[in-house]
């Protein structure tokens, strides 16, 4: 499942830009900061970057992702001059949306450039970690751990699916909070604890080795994803 960033500072579109993008099947982190947006780059598949944020100006955030490589950018923003337009495309990025704009028109440009870059991926079955010991299964939103389905809450399997994208790689609460349920304020952040370590006891005697803590960091899998014949 491709992870959509989107960096805007108006609150509605954010809210309708994440529900359009997850129902077309994408996971989705929203900031309205550019600092958090910087943090955040490396979690993301593709940016949708406004140009006007309060801390830092979109420009620079180009310039970053630009220095990073392959992270493709889809400029949103109420810059309407040709003239703008072109500067956000030397700059790197990859299309441009004026606002106001239709939400599903946005959609439809993320899907083609990610098909430019590298193709949606197509639905594919469980896949494993830890030599079999615990399987996901994106499609049916089902996991199994020694072979027992697992019986979690929409959060708890949010949060499993989250650690489990790049087994290894430290997941903040925010971001975990911002991925599972779309919240941006840190506030909500304290409350992953207990959701993790309910997920843990559903895990059973070694559910701290599958979802390890971090210590000031946050969470990642502890399981190795097996390779695929």
């Amino acid at each position: 499942m491709p992870t959509v960033l989107v960096v805007e500072d108006e609150r509605d579109i954010r809210d309708v830009l994440r529900r359009y993008l997850e129902r077309a099947g994408f996971s989705v982190l929203t900031t309205s900061s550019g600092a958090e947006a910087l943090r955040l780059l490396a979690s993301a598949d593709l940016v949708i970057l406004d140009l006007g944020l309060p801390d830092i100006d979109g420009t620079d955030i180009l310039r970053e992702i630009h220095g990073m490589g392959n992270l493709p950018v889809i400029v949103l923003t109420a810059r309407s001059t040709t003239e703008d337009r072109i500067h956000g495309l030397e700059l790197g990025a990859d299309d441009y949306v004026t606002k106001p704009f239709s939400p599903a028109e946005v959609v439809l440009r993320v899907q083609a450039v990610m098909h430019r870059y590298s193709g949606l991926p197509g639905e594919a079955g469980p896949v494993s970690y830890g030599n079999s010991r615990l399987r996901i299964d994106e499609g049916s939103h089902k996991a199994w751990l020694d072979g027992a389905l697992l019986d979690l809450t929409p959060t708890e399997w949010g949060l499993l699916a989250a650690v489990a994208a790049a087994p290894g790689r430290v997941y903040s609460r925010y971001e975990l909070v911002n991925r599972v349920r779309g919240y941006e304020y840190a506030g909500y952040e304290r409350t992953i604890d207990s959701h993790i370590k309910n997920l843990r006891r559903k895990l059973g005697a070694s559910g701290a080795d599958v979802v390890e803590t971090v210590l000031g960091v946050g969470y990642r899998l502890g399981l190795r994803q097996d390779e695929t014949p």
